[in-house]
Order: C-alpha cells, then sequence, then structure tokens
C-alpha cells in the first residue's frame, strides 16, 4: 500500500482582532491507499480544518506550518499542499484530492444542471470533448445509484431529494478518479435509510475505485461502519488514534472514553419509560387527550393543475398530559408536516386533529391565536430561528412581549435569566447574539425560548440531528430533566430512533404519511412487527465495529426480502 496524503506535525492558526487563535496544533497522520480514516471530535476540535488544509481550502486569516506531502493516484509525483501556489493548488484539486462538502444543498449550484456541474469539473482538468464529457457524466451518475442517469443528468438539484443530492456531489468527487476522497459530515443530516446507502456508496469507492477516504464526523455509529483507522481530534491535537476495532474495544485517552460514553443506545430508554408510567396517577389513561388525532389527513393543493399530494393520509393517535410521544420516519414520511399542523401551521384537510381541546379541521386563526401561547416549538435549526439582529435575551423574551406578559425585552429580562439558568446557560449569555453561540448553546437557548410561556405542549422537530454526540447527550439530559420539572407533554419529532428511545414513553413510527407501527420502546425498538420498522432498526449504526458489521449483513437481508 502507497500513502495517498501523509501530514506531519500541522499547526494552523487563524488572526482574529483577539489575536492569534489556534485551531491545529502538531498534527500528524497518514492515509494509504484504498484505507479510510476517521477524524472525529466534537465542534472546535479542529478535524475540519485539517481536511480543509489537504486541499488548501484555508481562508486568507490563516498560517498554517509543517506539510501536507500528497500523492497522485500513480504515486508517480508528490507535492506539499501547504507551500503551493493557487495555480498548483488547482491542478492537484479533483484530481490528486476531491472533496464531499457536508450539505448538499450548499454544494451544488442551484441555476446549473447536475450534469453541467459534473462536465465543468472535467473540462476545467482535461481536453475532453462536450459529447465524451456528458457520456462520462451520465456514466459517474448511474455508478453512484441515480436511476435514469440518462435523464437526470439534465435535472437541476432541487429536483433530487437530499440523499440523491449527497450521491451528486460524491459523482462529482469521483469523476476525476482522484487518489484520495475528503468527505466532511457526509450523512450529518440524513435519515438512518439513506445513510447506509451513502455509507454503502462510500465504500464502494474505496474498494472498485481504490482510492484513500478521509471521513470527518462525529457520528460514531459512522465511524465503526467504514472505518480502518481513528484519530481522535480534541482542541486542535491528535489524543488517540488506532484501528477501529481497538478503539471501540478499549479506548486509551479520558476524551475518547467520554465521546463514546455520549453514544445514544437503542435500549437504554427502557427503565426510565418504566419509572416515569410507575409515577403516573391511576386515573391518568382516563384524562383528556392534549392532542388526539383520528382519521388525520392533510393534503398539499396541487399546482397548475396537478393533482395535491397527500403528506398525511389516515393517521390515528393520542398524547396524554406529561406524555411525551415520540415520532420517527424517513424524510417525506410526514413528521414535520404532523407537528407544524398542530401547531397550526399547516392546514388539515380531512379526518380530526384535536388540540387543547380544539378542533383544527377548517379552525380559523383568529379561534386558535389564544392556543398559541400554550404550546411550544423547538426548531430543527436554531441559527435560523433566531433573528440575528437581536441578543438571545431578546430572542428568549419574544413570546412574553407577543402574548402581553412583559412589555418590552427589559421588562422581561428576569424571566429570561431563570429561563436561561434552566437550561443551563449563563444568564449574561443572554446580551451575547446567536452567532456568538455554538450550536449546542443555541439549542439550550431555543428550548428557553420554547418554554418561555409554560407551555402545556411542547412540539420538538429533530433538536438534535446537528449536534455533536457529547452536546447531543447533555441537551437530551436537559431536555428529560426539563420534563420532569415542567410537566409538559411533547412530541419529539427524529428519525433516530436510539435518541427517541431515550426520551419517548411511546413511539409512533410513520412511513409515506401512514402509521405502520405503535408501542413503547420496548414493543417497538426490541421486537418490531412491521418490515419499515426492522429496516430502521438495522439500519441504525451502532458503535462497534464488529456487531455494525453483523447488523449490515443484517440490513442487506432485509433489503432483499422487500
Amino acid at each position: 500500500m502507497s500513502t495517498v496524503v501523509n501530514i506531519e506535525r500541522l499547526g494552523v492558526s487563524f488572526a482574529t482582532d483577539a489575536g492569534a487563535v489556534k485551531a491545529v496544533d502538531d498534527v500528524s497522520l497518514k492515509v494509504e491507499r484504498g484505507e479510510v480514516l476517521a477524524i472525529v471530535g466534537e465542534s472546535g476540535s479542529g478535524k475540519t480544518v485539517t481536511a480543509k488544509t489537504i486541499l488548501g481550502l484555508l481562508p486568507d486569516t490563516a498560517t498554517a506550518s509543517g506539510a501536507v506531502i500528497l500523492s497522485n493516484k500513480a504515486g508517480t509525483a508528490e507535492s506539499d499542499v501547504v507551500s503551493l501556489s493557487k495555480k498548483q493548488l488547482r491542478a492537484v484539486r479533483g484530481t490528486d484530492v476531491a472533496m464531499v462538502f457536508q450539505e448538499p444543498s450548499s454544494a451544488l449550484n442551484p441555476v446549473y444542471t447536475v450534469g453541467w456541474q459534473i462536465i465543468e469539473g472535467l473540462r476545467a482538468h482535461s481536453s475532453i470533448s462536450a459529447k465524451d464529457a456528458r457520456a462520462k457524466a451520465i456514466e459517474i451518475l448511474g455508478r453512484v445509484g441515480i436511476p435514469d442517469p440518462e435523464h437526470r443528468v439534465d435535472h437541476y438539484p432541487h429536483q433530487f431529494s437530499g440523499g440523491q443530492k449527497q450521491r451528486i456531489v460524491i459523482a462529482m468527487a469521483l469523476v476525476l478518479d482522484p487518489g484520495l476522497i475528503v468527505a466532511d459530515e457526509p450523512t450529518t443530516a440524513l435519515d438512518v435509510t439513506v445513510q447506509a446507502e451513502i455509507l454503502d456508496l462510500l465504500r464502494r469507492c474505496r474498494d472498485e475505485f481504490g482510492m484513500g477516504i478521509v471521513l470527518i464526523t462525529h457520528n460514531m455509529g459512522v465511524v465503526a461502519d467504514l472505518a480502518d483507522r481513528v484519530a481522535v481530534m480534541y482542541q486542535g491535537k491528535v489524543v488517540e488514534e488506532a484501528d477501529a476495532k481497538t478503539l471501540f474495544a478499549s479506548p486509551q485517552a479520558e476524551y475518547t472514553k467520554a465521546l463514546l460514553a455520549a453514544v445514544p443506545y437503542v435500549g437504554t430508554g427502557t427503565a426510565s419509560a418504566i419509572e416515569r408510567a410507575a409515577k403516573r396517577p391511576a386515573d391518568w389513561v382516563e384524562q383528556t387527550p392534549v392532542v388526539e388525532a383520528s382519521g388525520l389527513e392533510i393534503v398539499y393543493p396541487g399546482r397548475f393543475g396537478k393533482p395535491g399530494f397527500q403528506a398525511v393520509g389516515g393517521v390515528d393517535f393520542v398524547i396524554r398530559p406529561g406524555e411525551v410521544l415520540g415520532l420517527v420516519g424517513e424524510s417525506g414520511s410526514g413528521k414535520t408536516t404532523i407537528g407544524r399542523a398542530i401547531a397550526g401551521l399547516t392546514k388539515v384537510t380531512g379526518g380530526s386533529l384535536r388540540v387543547l381541546g380544539h378542533e383544527m379541521n377548517g379552525v380559523r386563526e383568529r379561534e386558535f391565536r389564544p392556543l398559541r401561547s400554550r404550546i411550544g416549538f423547538v426548531f430543527q435549526d436554531p441559527a435560523s430561528s433566531f433573528n440575528p439582529l437581536l441578543t438571545i435575551a431578546e430572542c428568549v423574551a419574544e413570546p412574553l412581549v407577543i402574548h402581553g406578559r412583559a412589555s418590552n425585552p427589559a421588562a422581561a429580562r428576569k424571566r429570561v435569566d431563570e429561563l436561561l439558568e434552566a437550561v443551563q446557560l449563563p444568564k449574561a449569555y443572554g446580551d451575547r447574539y446567536p452567532h456568538e453561540l455554538s450550536g449546542g448553546q443555541r439549542q439550550r437557548a431555543s428550548l428557553a425560548r420554547a418554554l418561555a410561556l409554560e407551555p402545556e405542549l411542547l412540539i420538538a422537530d429533530e433538536p438534535t440531528s446537528a449536534l455533536d454526540v457529547s452536546v447531543q447527550a447533555r441537551v437530551l439530559e436537559l431536555f428529560a430533566e426539563l420534563q420532569r420539572e415542567f410537566g409538559f407533554a411533547s412530541l419529539f419529532i427524529s428519525h433516530d430512533l436510539a435518541v427517541v428511545d431515550i426520551l419517548a414513553d411511546r413511539i409512533a413510527v410513520l412511513y409515506r404519511g401512514s402509521l405502520v407501527e405503535e408501542g413503547t420502546g420496548a414493543e417497538v425498538l426490541g421486537a418490531p412487527r412491521d418490515p419499515y420498522t426492522q429496516r430502521l432498526l438495522a439500519s441504525l449504526p451502532v458503535p462497534d465495529p464488529v456487531a455494525q458489521a453483523e447488523r449490515r449483513e443484517e440490513l442487506r437481508r432485509l433489503r432483499e426480502a422487500v
């Protein structure tokens, strides 16, 4: 095996108004041909900066030291990326090393077809004809699993699903046949079923194309599924490096042990769910539900003479006072649509949906407005749900001001400080702006805002999907603690079964707008009856390379049985 990239004593610092900030400190790593090296660690550990240095993608404010020796795929030439000029960097990007970015929607240009964007890379690095470049683009789309590539090569990014867009970004990286691919969080925002398909594709890239892969991720299940070796980074340094089986079986560094301990497992929530059930009053089942759906249907109207799209069809469920219902399923299954309908943000078109005693089918905004103060909503991405021009204190105070509980943000400051401390944020953080907080801190502030009016019902839509495992563990712990303290009922929407298992009293599984299974965590996750739930469970990677290899084989059998 020949070395594709050899990082020697790399240091990267960024110039700021407060002085230089060291992001990467004396990092040495190497990747062999046909090997997957996973670099893991929480946000701010320096893993993405290390990866971007391999491609020379650091901003002008960065200063790099050390060496990043990159070989071409044939192994006939080497270059030190740190010392290359911009013109020389353009020559090695794409041909020697390519990158798969974290968010495919922002990596793809919305005004050009996907075929044009693949061809652009080919023609920039070779004198290939337009006809041959198009044939190559169609071939590579087919190889990454895009159906009907001859036709879809002329489609635009918005015409593809999230998983398909990630496949297209991988196709763009593969088309010039580089020796190394850098994949930065390639599965973060994907459902577990789509994630399993993307991991299979990356595994094929390694085996069929014979390339090395640097995988940047915070998902330890993904690492166990794909990686040959693992490097753990913390505060800019590599604290541990070992082959995957050794690292998961006997981690040495305390930080690695803490990282693995923070990973949620299916089955860990059963004991706490039984404990919560035992504390409920005897007449709890007879109490009026907070939410009750019967034959719920939601159809989005068609446009330009096209028929409407049924997002939810014939769904029945209840949420009782103080209960957490976990709603799981892949993208497009109708989870968020149901959450938005309960909050009065999406129109109910059929069946019945009663929220806090009010029928939502045919409800008018004037009638529903008084109920809004009794419902809290935690959004998936707190960064986009906060006004960037307001401080955190002003954002958290907004519901109090809108519903007349305070005359202005200053008058609500005492209550805001109490809420921030309840979600374990120092009250001084109230004077900061959203961009000055980390992802986990913003999500806590989002929880504080949702609880400002002491709601009876809290809707949490994928509140931990973009968080590191260590931060996710703290947010989930906090959510459970707040739910015990305030006693609100909750609809917890997620595609991560292990996360839902920790919090939920009951779990409902959605598939293409229909409820296919419902029950306690022990029933749904311990002994799933529906084939879709079985596939969903088998798709969830576990942080154990040996067990994950068995699960991968089980998932393959389930797919073949469909």
